[in-house]
């Protein structure tokens, strides 16, 4: 008996010993260019999801961008990308994202009341996009980047008829391939600059 009551108060002397040990090892870091590719990949699997969706809606006339007055304005350049600063860019992607996951409720909703034939893959986008976001918060949230004020966009009066419906339906999809196809760029710039 005094032998069982010798060993587990030495095992207990073992582990004391080694508790300093365990709090000053260094915690396990995730590694963040993982987080980076997989936001890139998400971004172009949306920018594809996009470029689809666009083929079926290919109309003869040439369509102005004028129904949506708050989607996020796609004025960026290539040579921009070398500028960009990772807390400040990944606050605006997703600010941006959040703006255009808005005006794809609305027209989700729209294309409801229409019976459109494009209900299911703007459902996918739709879905996608929210995938993207909370990836894109998770990102923010380990990278400390803080979230901008979202007001909400002011939407379109509702179309009245199905070729408005389309033209809407092109205009949001051709603003959001631009954002798609900047916001996968910018991770990938965005990557380069993370600490290893």
């Amino acid at each position: 008996m005094k032998l069982l009551v010798d060993s587990s108060s030495l095992l207990l002397s073992l582990l004391l010993a080694q508790l300093p040990l365990f709090t000053s090892a260094k915690p396990l870091r995730y590694p963040v260019h993982n987080d980076f590719d997989k936001l890139t990949n998400q971004t172009k699997h949306l920018l594809k999801l996009t470029q689809d969706l666009l083929k079926e809606h290919s109309l003869d006339t040439e369509i102005e961008n004028h129904r949506f007055k708050s989607l996020p304005s796609m004025g960026n350049r290539a040579t921009d990308l070398s500028s960009l600063e990772l807390k400040p860019t990944l606050s605006q992607l997703h600010a941006d994202l959040r703006s255009f996951e808005h005006h794809f409720d609305w027209l989700h909703r729209i294309t409801q009341k229409h019976k459109h034939s494009s209900i299911p893959k703007l459902m996918e986008i739709i879905h996608q996009i929210k995938i993207l976001m909370n990836s894109l918060q998770r990102q923010m949230g380990r990278m400390e980047a803080p979230r901008l004020p979202f007001p909400n966009p002011s939407m379109p009066p509702h179309p009245a008829f199905h070729w408005e419906v389309a033209q809407s339906s092109i205009e949001l999809l051709q603003q959001f391939r631009l954002f798609c196809d900047w916001a996968t760029r910018a991770f990938l710039t965005l990557k380069s600059k993370v600490p290893a």
